[in-house]
């Protein structure tokens, strides 16, 4: 080493001045993962504070190395490349050479990297526009396709098992009664709760009655179940549809000539459809019983008076607008989950996705169909 030599912080590295304005990198010690490194931009700064005029290297007091010395080594060619500067790698081990010859051999593609921008507001309303127009094409789509599988499974020329709506139906049906006996009864005795406080400080207990009957029977049984049934069982269609897109089988039916809207979509819609309304009946019942419970423990009413003024209270056209509510709320949610279902990626990702898309899709539809209905009752006068 030359009176020039200038060594740097960190074992194992050094410069010297060599012949004609050349640059020698003394690389020495171990150069493995877990040692004490030199660091690059010290490095590149003292070789540019040389000027040299060409770039070699002694790697004779190497004791070991790692992909931590290929980069070294990368970022230094790099910046060779970038000043013009001839780099000689032939005193580096084989193995070292060969490797930065491979880095080299092929250059990184443009835009290769993900580079993050910030896309304007124009152009997010846009493309969020753009999406919206593709997704509601989709939509009619397979609406239209679901309401012609519904004629042809009226005029009994539709394609699929019976056993799998047998399945479906016990699936959305038997299976569905414990989660929506315990959180019916539960609505139950909170609106009774609630409008017990009120109506006690006129003496108007009585009346807790019709207040449950009247909400449970006409709106309330069929927007819970459907809530619960859209979690259950069209988070189950979505997450069952999206896994078979994953593996193909969907595609498969297309090949073998089945419409897979009506053999896998079809038995769903129609199970659900049948048993929305069988079980909004129950869950009145249920939220009833809840209404009872708090009229006999909280407010003293005998429990034969209190089911004589709920039985005073209801008429047919709430029960019959509730069913009404129901039967729509399971079209809704078998639609809803199938939908994304056949929408999933091809991915296990995209079927969680399918999954969370497919039950916020059905809560929001039945709120926005419950509103559509109580406004048509409104008009109609019932």
């Amino acid at each position: 080493m030359e009176s020039g030599d200038k060594p740097l912080t960190g074992a194992g590295l050094s410069l010297a001045r060599g012949n004609e304005g050349s640059l020698v990198i003394h690389i020495a010690g171990n150069w493995e993962r877990g040692q004490v490194l030199p660091n690059p931009e010290e490095t590149l700064q003292a070789i540019e504070s040389a000027s040299p005029r060409a770039l070699g290297f002694d790697a004779s007091g190497l004791a070991g190395w790692d992909s931590n010395l290929l980069t070294f080594l990368i970022k230094i060619k790099e910046w060779c490349t970038t000043k013009n500067v001839e780099c000689v790698d032939t005193d580096l081990p084989d193995g070292v050479r060969r490797l930065l010859a491979l880095a080299s051999a092929v250059p990184e593609r443009k835009g290769a990297r993900r580079e993050s921008r910030r896309e304007s507001f124009f152009v997010t309303v846009g493309g969020k526009a753009q999406q919206f127009v593709v997704s509601a094409g989709e939509v009619f789509d397979f609406l239209g396709e679901a309401f012609v599988s519904i004629i042809r499974f009226l005029g009994g020329r539709a394609s699929f098992r019976r056993v799998d709506l047998l399945l479906f139906l016990q699936e959305t049906g038997a299976q569905a009664l414990p989660i929506v006996s315990l959180i019916s009864m539960l609505v139950g005795l909170i609106l009774a709760f609630v409008g017990a406080i009120q109506l006690k400080t006129f003496g108007a207990q009585i009346y807790v009655a019709d207040l449950v009957g009247i909400a449970m029977v006409r709106v309330m049984g069929a927007i819970m179940t459907g809530i619960i049934v859209a979690g259950r069982t069209g988070a189950a269609y979505a997450a069952q549809l999206g896994t078979m897109q994953v593996n193909e089988e969907i595609d498969a039916l297309k090949t073998l000539g089945v419409s897979p809207m009506e053999f896998l979509v079809l038995p769903r819609m129609v199970a659900l459809a049948l048993m929305m309304p069988l079980l909004c009946v129950y869950a009145d019942v249920m939220g009833i019983l809840g209404g009872l419970i708090v009229g006999v423990v909280m407010l003293d009413l005998n429990p034969v008076v209190y089911l004589n003024e709920t039985k005073a209270a209801l008429s047919l056209t709430n029960v019959w607008i509730g069913l009404f509510h129901s039967a729509v709320f399971g079209v809704i949610v078998a639609l809803s989950g199938c939908l994304r279902g056949i929408q999933c990626g091809r991915s296990a990702s995209a079927v969680g996705y399918a999954t969370t898309s497919a039950v916020v899709t059905s809560i929001v539809s039945i709120i926005v169909a419950t509103a559509l209905i109580t406004i048509l009752c409104n008009v109609l006068g019932i």
